[in-house]
């Protein structure tokens, strides 16, 4: 796996993690962490495992102002890529709204690594990006996901049946969010991340 992560500047800094933002050249380490989790990923979420697959997503993703497509890299392993945050349907105007998905890759899973990076996702959000509110939608199974959420102070908003088409079915999702004047919110955006 050839590492492309020792050029890239991170847009946040905490004390274990870096986030960055996604880059086409970022294929190959991308969608060997993919292969290596797909037991961990099933069935809620299928990022990109072929160098083919990757093309498109980042096609999708850099450069366009209705995503932030950030990794999550591990600092005590030279930058590695520990996981991605994407901030999607990026919604300006009175809304000012992002969709969060999220992914942690197998070898970083369990070391809390996530948690460092949604705090960093969320000052970056409300703070650079300008944005008001995040949402995460996450299928009821998904214990770890609704964990993450629920560690990151998100407020359980709703339930929508069959509201995304994952893996081949319409799937029932609960709507967690958290906005910027949340007490977590203004935690994140309080404490001394380093960017740039």
């Amino acid at each position: 796996m050839t590492s492309t992560h020792g050029t890239a500047v991170p847009v946040a800094r905490g004390p274990r993690v870096a986030l960055r933002e996604l880059r086409h050249e970022d294929g190959e380490e991308f969608t060997a962490r993919t292969r290596e989790s797909r037991e961990l990923h099933h069935p809620w979420l299928f990022p990109p495992d072929s160098v083919k697959d990757f093309a498109r997503y980042a096609g999708l993703r850099v450069g366009n102002p209705a995503n932030a497509s950030l990794l999550v890299c591990d600092q005590d392993a030279d930058g590695a890529i520990a996981g991605f945050v994407n901030i999607n349907n990026i919604v300006r105007g009175a809304f000012l709204n992002g969709t969060l998905g999220y992914g942690a890759f197998a070898h970083a899973a369990g070391r809390g690594l996530m948690s460092e990076a949604l705090s960093l996702v969320t000052a970056y959000a409300f703070g650079p990006l300008g944005l008001h509110r995040l949402e995460a939608n996450i299928q009821p199974g998904n214990a770890a996901s609704l964990a993450l959420v629920r560690r990151a102070g998100f407020r359980k908003e709703g339930f929508s049946p069959a509201m995304l088409h994952v893996n081949g079915e319409w799937r029932d999702h609960e709507r967690w969010a958290l906005t910027a004047e949340m007490p977590t919110a203004r935690a994140a955006m309080a404490e001394p991340h380093t960017g740039a």
